[in-house]
């Protein structure tokens, strides 16, 4: 009866070190308001910096000639790191599909497959460069509490405009064919309107103030359309910023603040300042005051 105490006893301590260890390690890695997550999140920026500059050195025809194997060998460190990080981020969460399906876990993910893929396709490591998306991080990373609040805005403001923004998109994609198809009928293919498709490529050019010059109307009804279209171009311009800049506005001193704080069963984020339980499941969450 002893004995089988004894063993019971070991294997819970040795549950309660790997639970313990594993609460460390998602604290450090997933969270940036101590100093060991922000220093390992801050490290991790750095080799971003270092893995993107790398590659944008290694497509130089010049530099890759004579640093070329010193690059490759800098690119697959940083990819051999981040694939354990990768791993490490699986392992430290209770749900590790919640984070391989979240919109950083598939960013990760496309961050170390192509150094993978030159293995059978050279030339594919340059996608590395996709690792750029990851500097995202960096607002949350600094914990720069008013960028973290802005953010959060604006994610909501446009989740709340996005009707009325698709709406009028959808508006202006009509425009686009009643004003493409009009000047087709005015210009005619001698002018350069060989068809429709190309009118509406030239009226969306033109609504957009980009204005290539590849395309330019020849009559006077035409080059009058033309203008008027520039002109609705500045208005439509301006007509998602509105939107957008209206949703703001409603929800400023609105919304609670939030930290960086990530529950370390379902791995969801943006908890209220001083909240001692996840908002989603009820797990307890890492405190300042507790230290738990």
């Amino acid at each position: 009866m002893t004995t089988f105490d004894g063993i019971s006893k070991s294997i819970f301590l040795k549950i309660h070190i790997n639970e313990k260890l594993r609460r460390n390690l998602h604290r450090i890695i997933y969270e940036a308001d101590t100093p060991s997550g922000r220093l390992f999140d801050i490290i991790l920026l750095v080799l971003i910096l270092i893995s993107i500059a790398a590659i944008m050195f290694e497509s130089v025809a010049a530099i890759r000639f004579k640093y070329g194997h010193f690059l490759h060998i800098v690119e697959w460190t940083i990819t051999i790191l981040f694939s354990l990080e990768y791993i490490a981020r699986i392992l430290t969460v209770r749900k590790p599909f919640r984070y391989i399906l979240s919109m950083y876990g598939i960013i990760d993910l496309l961050s170390i497959l192509p150094s993978y893929i030159s293995l059978f396709l050279p030339g594919a490591h340059l996608l590395a460069s996709l690792r750029a998306v990851r500097l995202l991080r960096v607002f949350r990373i600094l914990k720069l509490g008013q960028f973290v609040g802005a953010s959060n805005m604006l994610i909501i403001a446009l989740r709340k405009s996005r009707d009325k923004i698709l709406v009028f998109l959808f508006t202006v994609i009509i425009l686009c064919v009643i004003f493409g198809t009009l000047m087709y009928m005015i210009e005619g293919p001698l002018n350069g309107f060989s068809d429709i498709p190309v009118s509406i490529y030239w009226t969306i050019v033109t609504l957009t103030t980009v204005g290539f010059g590849d395309i330019t109307p020849q009559t006077g009804f035409g080059q009058f359309i033309s203008m008027v279209i520039m002109i609705m171009g500045y208005g439509i311009i301006a007509v998602p910023t509105g939107i957008v800049t209206s949703e703001i506005a409603s929800k400023k001193n609105v919304l609670p603040s939030t930290n960086t704080t990530s529950c370390p069963n379902c791995n969801e984020t943006n908890h209220k300042d001083y909240a001692n339980f996840c908002y989603n499941c009820g797990e307890k969450l890492h405190t300042k005051e507790t230290g738990e």
